[in-house]
């Protein structure tokens, strides 16, 4: 998974194009690596299921 597509996941799940996005184990640390740079990094809620996978979703209010 490229930067430049998680930055446009991230994207759309903040303009509310996405209302979720599941990240693969595989993928994870790739993933949050970009996710953690943004300034809006506190309005990303990650969920964590079996088998090490993550649903992210985007809030309104940055969590704490």
């Amino acid at each position: 998974m490229q930067e430049e597509m998680i930055n446009d996941i991230l994207n759309r799940l903040m303009s509310g194009d996405l209302s979720e996005y599941y990240v693969k184990n595989d993928e994870f640390m790739e993933f949050r690596k970009v996710l953690v740079k943004r300034k809006d990094f506190k309005h990303f809620r990650g969920i964590g299921q079996r088998g090490g996978d993550v649903l992210y979703q985007y809030l309104k209010e940055p969590r704490s």
